[in-house]
């Protein structure tokens, strides 16, 4: 947990907040962040979470946009492609967390010039 203030924190709900992520998406980060070794596909994806396919879809899509999963395209045998999917490096994921985390701050910093400039 993090003491902010008056409010604790889990670094889970940071997380959570700092990548704007859905329960959806942290279910998927979480499952790729248990096993940092393999590749995965949607479906196997799907299946081993219990989640709609389309809302794996979505949760991917967001992760590799925020450059927190690996995207490669693995060719079929009797044609067309799959995408699969592997975490980045913690070290990475932190770094990410820690540039959203920062640049709150500095917005923060700026609000409370102009609130005490008010005055």
């Amino acid at each position: 947990m993090i003491d902010f203030a008056c409010k604790e924190f889990k670094v889970e709900d940071v997380i959570k907040c700092a990548l704007n992520l859905t329960r959806a998406d942290l279910k998927v980060l979480k499952h790729f962040i248990n096993d940092t070794e393999h590749w995965f596909d949607t479906d196997t994806l799907s299946k081993a979470l219990k989640l709609d396919i389309s809302t794996v879809q979505r949760s991917v899509k967001k992760l590799h946009e925020k450059e927190i999963l690996q995207r490669s395209q693995q060719n079929l045998d009797g044609g067309g492609y799959v995408f699969i999917y592997k975490v980045h490096s913690r070290t990475k994921i932190k770094n990410i967390i820690m540039g959203v985390v920062q640049s709150w701050a500095e917005r923060l910093g700026q609000e409370l010039e102009q609130w005490e400039s008010r005055a």
